[in-house]
């Protein structure tokens, strides 16, 4: 099975950045989905940002401040953070779809305050 490493969480103020790195033990595809969800407290997990061949998708509300990148070669993925709000502070989660079965990682916090 393979196992998903975050790192790159934080303390950020508003307007501020971060970035999170993602790296899976095994060989990943580009076919294969593969991004970042969040969960803030008393909130259902949420979708940030996912890429999976040519196509990525963002939530509507990091679009132009976030930005996802994959190296297949190094079985990571990035997720880089601009003009953050108090509203981003969540666990911040790896996710891998791999032979029609889900995998996350362990999470990783990630907090906007000033």
């Amino acid at each position: 099975q393979p196992q998903l490493v975050e790192s790159g969480g934080g303390l950020a103020q508003p307007g501020g950045s971060l970035k999170l790195s993602c790296v899976c033990s095994r060989q990943i595809f580009s076919s294969e989905p593969m991004g970042w969800y969040r969960q803030a407290p008393g909130n259902q997990r949420e979708l940030v940002a996912l890429t999976s061949g040519s196509t990525i998708t963002y939530a509507d509300s990091v679009k132009s401040r976030f930005t996802i990148s994959r190296d297949n070669d190094k079985n990571t993925v990035h997720l880089q953070m601009n003009s953050l709000k108090p509203e981003d502070t969540a666990t911040y989660y790896c996710f891998l779809r791999y032979s029609q079965r889900e995998y996350w990682g362990q999470g990783t916090q990630v907090t906007v305050s000033s």
